[in-house]
């Protein structure tokens, strides 16, 4: 025992770089192991201890480096759930990670946005609140960058949100528009939550429903700040700014505080955050902005969440627990080899009949480390409660402090409102003294407002004559400016200006002449307010000689007011000679400019030759780089006609066939794009800087050419000797032509001559070999094809109809015979028959009416007889739709009586169920080919076919409940076996499961092959069949069905299990 607890102090100090390395790893696998266990596709909530060792990581790393290396590789556009749980534990890191992650998390802000609009545009319910989640992470990352003072928690005193929004009014308006956004992202995810709750009726006990709930604790914790801070800056707003201005941001603050305190509500009543999250209560009303004082009566809300003392199980999934001193160098050696030997002990017995001494050691180890662990849980449980009542003690003082600065705000309110008080007494006092004050010296303004009078008189006089005079002489300025007006032009705009300066000058007179009126207008009407005043003063006066002083005084202050208008005059005189100098300094530069211009002109003349030369280089440079260009294409389409021709001779090429619809085709697109060669040709030799068109001409012609080529001489491998030799001739001279024209392109001598004419005749000989091996019964019938569509429609309505009226015989006839579970198991299946077969005839009716919809939209002028066969492809795929939907209602019936009677298999109607899903979805494309898409009888189809194929899926569910209800399963009881007799059978088993196993890989490949033969022998063309048989080529539609047993009514049609391939040899 002295020795194991000395292991650690001797372990510590011989720790090496090994070591370290070592716990690396280890932390490196635990957060993987953490990772993977937060972040699944599993509908269940985020455990807490897994989230709490991510987070741990993130500060013992200081930062969220491990997190996203290992989150990135996580499938996140594959399965919602996990997104939805990844931007959990995302959010989770931000809040209570390590101050770095912030910064860390905002190097992959795109990763986070693309997932989000990835699930936003898919329609599914956690898809939803993953683009929401996504959006709110973002908006908070880029909060907390833009405001780093604020942490990601949001957890800041009131003084630290001052000094974010400071003093500039502007800065704290754009903080309160950033909070509200911050707050509309949360509280829109938290409603989106509740509201798919209430949709699905989840309980919140449920995992389901605790999945999406478990990230509102954190939505509950954001908005508890958020909704405290918008208060705070929404009354610094309201003391600074108009209460108009900011009416708009007070209706968002409403509608924020009804949705928060709605969610709040919804929330505190849900069982899953009662033992998880305090939710604080919001008041009933919100705050009175407009009432300074109502700041006071604001609490800050507390979120609270209780610890829970439960101790953390390991699960046979979590990884073991960290230990606390490393004991790996000391322990894993002497470990190993016990573990072996005490499972070969298991299993052998104890090695020469006695014990080992490290068994004894081994033992001593276990107990000594399981007293350690019941130590250290007891520890560990003591901590925990000490911790929680820390907690509520904080948790009490914080309230106490809260209710501190709230009678601290009220106090401070109140001491304002008594110093405003104060101020306003303090006011009034003042004015009453200076009302005293006036009174008193209202004699002494009388008396100066009398002799202002007289001053202002006497001077408006004086400015009279002087603007008489002035007037004169800008009279005099005028004529001696006329006089040289008629100079030059550019010296009449400056005498212009002069003239200008002039108005000007009298505009100024005159203000201020209208100025002194003024003042003299009001000083009149002072003095008659001051009228009685005055009368009063003037009886006190004692003689006239102190009056006679006073004016004496007035006139010589008018005499100076005089003598500084004149020297006002002189100065003004001075400047219109100063004016008229500056005329003709500007005379001069206008005609230095002038000259200055000319010689501008000569330089930008000779530049304009020089750029014409460079652009006449640039053009012919342009010409053969065109010209270069067409050589490279026309070297590259010589090598894939070349290529095409090379393969005419290649044995591997033998064993290639193609049809003559795919060679007419080829050929007929082929003429059109020697037409486009054809117009790109003239068009080049019309304008040589323009050779775009001529190349894309080319590279069609050159791809299109060498498909005619190749196809035509798969075609000729399967045509008459005759017309082999000549198809495999007209390939040949095509490929002869097309080289030859293309070598007339390449030289500018042969341009000019370079002509289509030849290609064009070869490829028409093609065009008619390949019309001349087309089967010739098929024109044969298209008078009959409108005929045959009718009849073939008509009588599949009638198959379902006496499929439907079979059933209810069958369904009368089982309600007679049988009883109890098996009447049950028969009235389920022949009631989902009877669905299918109602669905079917709709289906039926609904392509009915889009056909007559298609025929007269389509036909114009036409007949509906000429309009089918002149669409005979797309008309033979709906008679071999309506075929196969008949035939499949037909063995539906068959199959469903033979199970009611119990003579047929269960797997016959499945595979039924399937074949009529198949066939209605051939019938359902062969309708959707020719119909306009904005058809409402389309989209009826289209409903109708979806119907189908519930009924269908409903058939096959009921047959498979009514097998399992009627199949006896024995009870395996093994109990009176011994072991030998138990391992032979297991044995038996074992040859059984080896021999179904090997008769089902041989059923399969015999699938196979028919499927292959199926296809072989609907693919083969109508010559070919017609040969050795007589038979006309429309029989060749029509192959044997796989039962041949079977009447010819309800043989298979044609290629019934792949709807979108119909038979080449039919169709145009």
């Amino acid at each position: 025992m002295n020795s194991i607890r000395q292991v650690p102090s001797r372990v510590k100090t011989k720790r090496t770089e090994t070591n370290l390395g070592a716990e690396r790893e280890h932390f490196d696998k635990q957060q993987l192991s953490s990772i993977s266990k937060a972040i699944n596709s599993n509908e269940a909530p985020v455990k807490e201890k897994h989230a709490r060792r991510i987070i741990l990581g993130t500060h013992r790393e200081k930062g969220a480096f491990t997190f996203w290396s290992y989150a990135l590789g996580l499938p996140l556009s594959s399965n919602s759930i996990l997104s939805w749980k990844f931007c959990h534990v995302v959010h989770k890191v931000l809040r209570d990670g390590h101050h770095n992650s912030l910064q860390d998390c905002m190097r992959h802000h795109s990763n986070i946005v693309e997932t989000g609009q990835l699930w936003g545009n898919l329609h599914d319910r956690y898809g939803q609140l993953v683009a929401l989640y996504a959006k709110l992470l973002c908006t908070k990352m880029e909060f907390h960058v833009k405001h780093s003072e604020i942490r990601a928690n949001l957890e800041v005193t009131d003084e630290v949100l001052e000094r974010v929004a400071g003093t500039d009014i502007n800065n704290v308006f754009q903080l309160t528009v950033e909070v509200f956004d911050y707050l509309d992202t949360e509280l829109r995810l938290a409603e989106t939550v509740i509201r798919q709750l209430n949709t699905s009726i989840a309980i919140s006990t449920l995992t389901s429903g605790q999945c999406r709930l478990s990230p509102l604790i954190q939505v509950i914790q954001d908005c508890s700040h958020l909704y405290h801070f918008t208060v705070k800056l929404l009354f610094k707003l309201h003391a600074c700014l108009p209460a108009d201005t900011l009416q708009g941001h007070r209706d968002r603050f409403h509608d924020q505080f009804h949705s928060l305190k709605t969610f709040f509500n919804k929330a505190r009543d849900m069982m899953y955050f009662k033992r998880l999250i305090q939710i604080p209560k919001l008041p009933e009303s919100p705050p009175n902005f407009l009432h300074a004082a109502s700041l006071a009566k604001h609490a800050r809300p507390v979120v609270v969440i209780p610890d829970e003392d439960e101790p953390e199980q390991v699960d046979d999934d979590d990884d073991d627990p960290e230990p606390l001193i490393n004991v790996s160098d000391v322990t894993v050696p002497s470990m190993a080899v016990p573990q072996q030997f005490d499972i070969f002990d298991q299993t052998f017995g104890p090695a020469n009949g006695g014990f080992d001494d490290r068994d004894i050691q081994i033992e001593n180890l276990k107990r000594d480390l399981e007293l350690l662990r019941t130590d250290l849980e007891r520890v560990k449980g003591e901590a925990q409660r000490y911790i929680t009542q820390l907690k509520s003690q904080i948790n009490s003082l914080e309230a106490e402090l809260e209710e501190q600065r709230v009678q601290k705000q009220r106090a401070l309110v109140e001491n304002e409102q008594l110093r405003m008080e104060l101020e306003a007494t303090r006011r009034r006092n003042a004015e009453h003294e200076s009302v005293q004050a006036t009174f008193g010296e209202a004699e002494t303004r009388a008396q100066a407002t009398e002799q202002r009078y007289n001053k202002l008189k006497e001077k408006h006089t004086e400015l009279v004559s002087s603007h008489a005079e002035l007037l004169r002489k800008s009279a005099d300025t005028v004529k001696m400016l006329s006089a040289t007006q008629q100079t030059q032009e550019e010296v009449e705009r400056t005498k212009q200006q002069l003239a200008f300066e002039v108005d000007r000058i009298k505009q100024d007179a005159d203000m201020k002449l209208e100025e002194q009126k003024f003042e003299m207008e009001k000083l009149k009407r002072e003095f008659e307010e001051k009228k009685a005043e005055v009368e009063r003063v003037k009886g006190t006066l004692q003689s006239n000689e102190k009056v006679g002083e006073q004016q004496t005084r007035s006139m010589s202050a008018l005499q100076a007011e005089k003598e500084r208008l004149m020297h006002s005059v002189s100065e003004k005189e001075a400047a219109l000679s100063a004016l008229r100098h500056a005329a003709q300094l500007q005379q001069s530069s206008l005609q230095q400019e002038r000259e200055r211009s000319t010689r501008e002109l000569g330089e930008l003349q000779g530049r304009l030759q020089e750029k014409s030369s460079r652009e006449e280089q640039l053009q012919q440079k342009l010409l053969e780089e065109q010209f270069s260009l067409l050589q490279g294409t026309v070297s590259e389409a010589e090598s894939i006609i070349q290529d095409a021709v090379a393969k005419l001779d290649d044995p591997l090429h033998i064993r290639c066939t193609s049809s003559p619809d795919y060679l007419v085709s080829r050929a007929d697109a082929t003429l059109g794009s020697i037409d486009k060669v054809k117009r790109g040709h003239s068009d080049y030799l019309t304008n040589m800087g323009d050779v775009g068109g001529l190349l894309r001409a080319l590279t069609q012609f050159s791809h299109l050419a060498a498909d005619t080529i190749i196809n035509g001489s798969a075609t000729a491998h399967m045509a008459p000797t005759d017309h082999a030799d000549r198809l495999t001739e007209n390939c040949r001279g095509c490929a002869t032509q097309s080289l030859q024209f293309l070598k007339d392109l390449k030289s500018k001598a042969s341009l000019q001559r370079a002509d289509t004419a030849s290609i064009r005749i070869v490829v028409q000989k093609i065009l008619r070999l390949g019309e001349e091996l087309r089967p010739k019964g098929v024109d044969v019938r298209q008078d009959e094809l409108g005929d045959l569509v009718d009849k073939e429609m008509a009588a599949t309505s009638a198959a379902i109809e006496e499929a439907v009226r079979r059933i209810d015989e069958m369904m009368n006839q089982a309600r007679k015979d049988t009883s109890g579970v098996k009447l049950e198991v028969n009235e389920r299946i022949l009631y989902s028959c009877t669905d299918l077969m109602k669905a079917i005839h709709l289906l039926v009716l609904t392509s009915t009416d889009l056909q007559k919809e298609i025929v007269e939209g389509g036909r114009g002028a036409a007949t509906i007889k000429e309009f089918y066969a002149r669409n005979s492809r797309w008309t033979e795929g709906l008679i071999s739709a309506s075929k196969a939907v008949g035939w499949g209602a037909t063995q539906m019936v068959e199959s469903a009586d033979k199970v009611v009677l119990h003579t047929g298999k269960y797997e016959e109607l499945i595979v039924c169920s399937h074949e009529i899903a198949a066939s209605t979805a051939q019938l359902v494309a062969s309708s959707k080919v020719k119909a306009n898409r904005n058809s409402t009888k389309l989209t009826a189809l289209q409903h109708a076919s979806r119907r189908v194929n519930e009924m269908a899926a409903n058939v096959v569910a009921s047959t498979k409940t009514g097998q399992e209800n009627l199949e006896d399963k024995d009870t395996m009881d093994f109990s009176g076996m011994s072991l030998i007799k138990l391992k032979m059978e297991e044995m038996e088993s074992q040859v059984k499961v080896l021999e179904l196993e090997n008769q089902l890989g041989n059923e399969r490949l015999r699938l196979g092959e028919l499927r292959k033969k199926h296809y072989d022998i609907a693919g083969v063309p109508a010559a070919g069949l017609s040969e050795g048989n007589g038979l006309a080529p429309s029989s060749a539609s029509e192959p044997s069905s796989p039962k041949p047993s079977k009447p010819s009514i309800t043989r298979k049609p044609a290629l019934a299990q792949k709807p979108n391939l119909p038979p080449k040899n039919m169709f145009r």
